[in-house]
């Protein structure tokens, strides 16, 4: 009679192979991991930002803009620009993407920030269908030309 070995479980057999890809698919889950944080981060960081949160309120008030793009006014992909602060200090230079029911169109910023408080020199939204350009500023002393 033949006696059978008994069979080896397929760890045993495959571990050669199976331990190294493991352990570089966890790295790389890691990896994604990591920057989907960072990504989110600094989002969030932008998001939360006075600028960022003024522009929308601006443009969520203004009455043409509400009759154009319809209501609600939200935002509508990632911001563009450049926005640093560093204590009492900062500027900002964004674009905000927003939309409606009835359209699409993007808020520009431009301002800085001294002692905490930020001031605008530009603040307007650009419809997307009319490339017409309504002005957020208007009447507040801050983009007299």
């Amino acid at each position: 009679m033949e006696e059978h070995a008994p069979k080896k479980s397929w760890f045993s057999r495959n571990w050669p192979w199976a331990v190294p890809l493991g352990g570089c698919l966890t790295l790389i889950i890691i990896f994604f991991v990591f920057l989907g944080s960072v990504i989110f981060g600094v989002s969030k960081a932008f998001t939360n930002s006075t600028p960022y949160q003024d522009a929308l309120i601006k443009a969520q008030e203004d009455e043409y803009i509400v009759q154009t793009l319809g209501e609600p006014i939200e935002t509508n992909g990632i911001m563009q620009g450049e926005l640093n602060f560093k204590n009492n200090t900062g500027m900002a230079d964004i674009s905000i993407p927003i939309k409606g029911p009835e359209g699409e169109a993007r808020i520009y910023v431009v301002g800085t920030k001294q002692n905490d408080k930020w001031t605008y020199s530009e603040l307007y939204v650009i419809i997307e269908e009319t490339n017409e350009q309504v002005d957020l500023l208007w009447g507040e002393g801050q983009n007299n030309e």
